[in-house]
């Protein structure tokens, strides 16, 4: 049963498996939110809140687990806190393309990047929540942005209505 579970931590940590790549984990994690995008942006507000708040606690919750597991409690190889991250980029905006590149784009950045508190709070918040907590902020700021985009122009796309 243990080893069922471990299995099971790993797998979801991992973004189903895609964080193990040796190059670009992250990039590769933040690619299998795109499908969970389209759940997102197709439900209604407070489904979406719900989904993301929820994804986001079990994304504590495995990261915590999977530290031990993966040897590191901050992995590269965890990668289910790329995918909270990006789900909280592209929520309340318009399922379109652009919406996806530039969403992409922009948390990856700031993932990377870790401007400011994104990068602060990542250090001083230990365990699965100071795992997912960067990525989180880095979303969003991504957020922020890609919403005072679409307010303002249309490189997002047609409004929903």
């Amino acid at each position: 049963m243990i080893k069922l579970r471990n299995f099971l931590v790993k797998f979801l940590a991992t973004g189903l498996g895609v964080g193990l790549s040796p190059k670009a984990p992250g990039t590769l994690g933040t690619l299998v939110a795109i499908p969970l995008f389209w759940y997102v942006t197709f439900a209604q507000n407070i489904q979406s809140l719900l989904f993301i708040f929820f994804f986001t606690l079990a994304a504590c919750l495995i990261a915590e687990l999977a530290g031990p597991l993966l040897g590191k409690t901050d992995s590269p190889h965890i990668v289910i806190d790329e995918i909270a991250g990006f789900l909280v980029t592209v929520v309340w905006l318009p399922r379109t393309w652009q919406t996806v590149v530039f969403g992409f784009i922009l948390f990856r950045i700031f993932d990377i990047t870790k401007p400011g508190p994104i990068g602060y709070l990542e250090k001083k918040i230990p365990g699965g929540i100071g795992v997912v907590v960067d990525d989180l902020l880095a979303g969003i700021l991504a957020n922020v942005i890609l919403q005072t985009v679409y307010s303002h122009t249309s490189w997002l796309g047609a409004q929903l209505l």
